[in-house]
């Protein structure tokens, strides 16, 4: 990196501090900090949607994928997020915004003390905010990695600049500023992406241009779909994942559902995002899938194969905007994810056992939800400090096997419960699936991994504790169903066609710790 590239990232820096002071006009209660008060137009909310799933790590751990395999990287990554995303508009993210439109609530996990218990709300918030520590530790990670590559600072120095400049912006204007800096993210992506991709294919003529390149023995194999350990059972149950993870159950997606006005743009906003996710990953790989011809990676995992395609090929300044790119699809991750958990902590953890937080009025409630996001973003980056630790390992496992195995028992009891079809899966049925599907996530991790000669496959890792979770949640509720009159009310709320309102809604002061019923709480201001 020169002046003209440090000049590119500090101006980008400058930019996200900027937006995040504006923001901070727009926020006046926790209804806006968490939700952006209903008010976010379907475009925004579909281009944050999209932006929010994207960190660093597909520039470290997907490229040395993508250098390894090939397209695989996008077979069993992408497209499953596409697919399932696309199924999610229809079935997840109409019943997410009636959440917020219907029930006032401002966390995801909030209507879950009514659908099911204060125990079962309890358990998965805690275990939902623990699992995100992990998760958003392992894109710091990813991010100062490739920071030391460009500029010879260390992880630690890292992690620690792009967790403060992001921590000022999204601690000071919540979800506005989380996706109006999304939608500038969007832009450099953009443009970085289209650069590198024009670089490289300039590159391919003595390779036998765009189509010739793939019959080069470099990149024998690249272009088989599912190969190594990315099969088709990987496949499938990445595609169960995702439908999980990207409808909501890692919870700040969930958010831009809950941001739009109705349950009609909530769709389209995923719909929206669904098209970005096919279409748009295939420029940014299409480099990565070429890297084999133009470097040859340091790193055993390839994971540093971009970051040395980057250097080689682009002129400064252009260099220097696709570095930010690397900054903005972590900081958008980040800083979303910490929305989420500050929301869940104050509205779900807090209130269950203090009965001051139960009488936070607007002033404090969005004071202690700004305390929350720096506590939660400092946690994390203390975490990844410990990344490529023998407890972590490397980033691509800290992704795929802890945040893809672990989310699974999480996020069904939760994505589950808005459906009609699921009605008599009750708090049991949501506990039990929870328990076992981590007990199987330890067991097929560790005790087993073990004794297995080889170790158990990486498919079987993520997969088997979802399909313990998913089928104790299906079969309990079978054997012994909890259907009430008060849960069928809150569930036939969610799942109306016909939404009776849009736009802004109120939010209430964080319910009693107590189970309650549907109705007991009137909508209104925090007081």
């Amino acid at each position: 990196m020169n002046s003209l590239d440090w000049a590119v990232l500090i101006g980008y820096f400058g930019v996200m501090i900027a937006i995040g002071v504006w923001s901070h006009k727009r926020v006046d209660n926790v209804s806006d900090f968490f939700t952006a008060g209903g008010k976010m137009p379907w475009w925004l909310s579909g281009i944050s949607h999209h932006m929010s799933g994207y960190s660093a790590v597909m520039f470290t751990g997907y490229a040395g994928i993508a250098y390894t395999y090939g397209v695989t990287s996008f077979v069993t990554w992408s497209f499953p997020i596409a697919l399932g995303i696309a199924i999610g508009s229809k079935l997840f993210a109409p019943r997410i915004n009636r959440l917020r439109s219907r029930l006032h609530v401002a966390s995801p996990l909030e209507y879950l003390k009514n659908r099911y218990n204060l125990k079962t709300q309890q358990a998965l918030a805690w275990s939902g905010m623990l699992l995100k520590i992990v998760d958003v530790g392992a894109k710091w990670a990813a991010i100062a990695t490739l920071l030391s590559v460009f500029t010879g600072v260390s992880l630690n120095q890292g992690i620690l600049i792009t967790g403060v400049i992001t921590a000022f912006y999204c601690t000071i204007g919540g979800l506005w500023a989380d996706a109006l800096t999304e939608l500038g993210q969007f832009i450099i992506q953009l443009l970085a992406g289209i650069a590198m991709f024009v670089a490289v294919v300039g590159k391919l003529g003595p390779h036998g241009g765009f189509f010739g390149v793939w019959d080069e023995p470099a990149l024998q194999g690249h272009g088989k779909p599912l190969v190594g350990p990315y099969g088709t059972v990987f496949l499938l149950a990445f595609l169960f994942i995702k439908l999980f993870e990207y409808n909501g159950g890692m919870l700040n997606q969930a958010q831009r559902y809950m941001a739009t006005g109705s349950a009609r743009e909530a769709a389209r906003s995923a719909r929206l995002s669904a098209v970005l996710w096919l279409v748009w990953p295939v420029v940014l790989f299409f480099p990565m899938w070429m890297s084999p011809l133009l470097v040859h990676a340091n790193k055993p995992d390839g994971s540093d194969s971009y970051a040395l395609m980057t250097e080689q090929l682009l002129p400064h300044g252009l260099l220097g905007l696709v570095i930010v790119g690397f900054f903005s699809h972590t900081m958008a991750m980040c800083s979303s994810d910490a929305n989420a958990i500050a929301a869940v902590f104050t509205r779900d953890v807090a209130p269950a056992f203090s009965q001051t937080a139960r009488g936070w009025n607007e002033r404090k409630g969005l004071l202690v939800a700004r305390v929350t996001t720096v506590v939660f973003l400092g946690l994390s980056m203390a975490v990844a400090t410990q990344v490529n630790s023998p407890a972590f390992k490397d980033i691509i496992t800290v992704v795929i096997k802890w945040v893809a195995g672990l989310m699974g028992p999480i996020a069904i009891p939760m994505m589950l419960g808005l459906l009609r079809t699921f009605r008599k899966s009750g708090p049991t049925a949501a506990l039990t699936s929870w328990a076992a599907g981590l007990l199987a996530f330890w067991l097929v991790n560790y005790p087993i991994n073990w004794n297995v000669e080889g170790g158990v496959p990486l498919e079987y890792q993520v997969s088997i504790p979802l399909a313990v979770s998913l089928v104790l949640y299906i079969l309990i509720g079978y054997l012994k169903p909890e259907d009430t009159p008060e849960r069928d009310a809150l569930i036939e709320r969610i799942n109306t066609d016909d939404d009776g309102s849009t736009g802004a809604a109120a939010v209430p002061a964080p319910a009693e710790p107590q189970d309650g019923t549907v109705g007991t709480q009137p909508p209104g201001r925090l007081s």
